[in-house]
């Protein structure tokens, strides 16, 4: 069984693939004289086309505007402040549970 590690490719190498492939040449033809698939070729291009300038973010990380990022971070907020919302409640209920077990002695 081969040992084959992942390859990775910069955004600028990515683009310069996309804009042989917009120049006419066939994504197989691209592949063999770069050594990558001709499938990688074809989905470059067409998350180029989808995405624009915003392709090719790197690791699966979107590439976000500003306002997409602050309602992300919103979000989060959002969530860490229900989270501490939800332990405060318990606590409160855990508290007074025992406050009425002692206050009748």
């Amino acid at each position: 069984m081969k040992d084959r590690t992942r390859r990775s490719f910069d955004k600028e190498f990515k683009k310069m693939v996309v804009e042989l492939h917009k120049g006419g040449k066939s994504s197989n033809e691209i592949g063999r004289e770069l050594g990558i698939p001709g499938d990688m070729v074809r989905r470059w291009s067409r998350e180029y086309e989808f995405h624009g300038d915003q392709s090719f973010a790197g690791n699966g990380k979107p590439i976000l505007s500003a306002e997409q990022r602050e309602i992300a971070e919103l979000k989060k907020a959002l969530k860490e402040a229900q989270i501490e919302r939800d332990i405060l409640k318990k606590a409160v209920s855990i508290f007074s549970k025992s406050d009425n077990k002692y206050s009748g002695s």
